[in-house]
């Protein structure tokens, strides 16, 4: 993603882990120069024993980014998590991660323009606390990924508004 800062147009990179079962998104890092070492901190981030993304998990599919080198690869191995490099040119073997990153960019990134890193992290909080509470899933029977607690059926219908209005929630709020 491409952010002003005070040195002109800088790139940032976002890593990030989704879960297949449940479309669950969890951002690892965010980095305007990423390298390895950055990567191998994601990855052990994610393994953590207490309260890591990848608990319980035994895959972790991946691009064939050089930034996935060996220690990143042996730091999931440790955690008991295999992982399988995608073949290349392969897009449609990710779709769920391809999906996600298009969904951000449309929806959010590419409406506002983003001033610094804060600015940056602050868009990708509230998009994936609206993507996990707030946004229907077609792939989940038309559900959210957290359930909320229950809705009355009748009443004033309310609206959570996110990043100034770009993302909008309606419901109607609990009694």
């Amino acid at each position: 993603m491409e952010v002003w800062t005070c040195s002109g147009l800088t790139r940032f990179a976002v890593l990030f882990v989704i879960e297949l079962a449940t479309r669950r998104v969890e951002i690892t890092g965010v980095m305007s120069e990423p390298d390895s070492a950055w990567v191998l901190q994601c990855g052990r981030q994610v393994t953590d024993a207490v309260d890591g993304f990848l608990i319980g998990k035994h895959f972790l599919l991946h691009d064939r980014d050089p930034l996935f080198g060996d220690a990143f690869r042996e730091t999931l191995a440790a955690a008991g998590v295999q992982t399988v490099r995608l073949p290349p040119r392969s897009p449609n073997l990710n779709a769920f991660a391809e999906r996600f990153v298009r969904t951000i960019k449309e929806s959010c990134l590419d409406r506002v323009i983003l001033m610094g890193e804060a600015s940056l992290r602050r868009a990708i909080r509230e998009f994936v606390a609206h993507y996990h509470g707030e946004r229907n899933h077609q792939g989940l029977q038309n559900q959210l990924i957290t359930r909320p607690v229950a809705h009355r059926q009748d009443g004033p219908i309310a609206c959570r508004d996110r990043l100034g209005g770009l993302l909008k929630y309606y419901h109607r709020p609990a009694a």
